[in-house]
């Protein structure tokens, strides 16, 4: 298994596929395929049948499909652009992600 540079809750930015350019926030992290389910981005129609038990409504409905890891690049707070990750320890010894492009700490 691999370690991400990219983790729940960041914010990413697409850099190939269909929805280039496409900002959003990462929902899911599925490591045994090397994807991640970004809000708004890759969507796709789902046709459901309605469950009655579950009250969920049959119908098509619209959701995320998961995109490969490595059309993602995690966008910087501090320069609001799309940048590698590096990481570096701080002086009490804790390992950070920091900003290749402003050297600012991310975490």
């Amino acid at each position: 298994m691999q370690n991400y540079k990219i983790r729940k809750d960041d914010k990413v930015m697409v850099i190939s596929g269909k929805d280039k350019g496409k900002v959003g926030k990462v929902l899911k992290i599925l490591r045994k395929k090397d994807r991640v389910l970004v809000e708004k981005v890759n969507m796709v129609k789902r046709h459901t049948k309605a469950n009655p038990y579950a009250q969920q409504p049959g119908g098509i409905v619209e959701k995320e499909a998961p995109i490969h890891i490595s059309n993602v690049a995690l966008m910087c707070d501090a320069c609001t652009k799309p940048t590698r990750v590096g990481y570096k320890e701080t002086t009490d010894g804790k390992k950070v992600r920091f900003c290749k492009k402003c050297n600012e700490v991310i975490d």
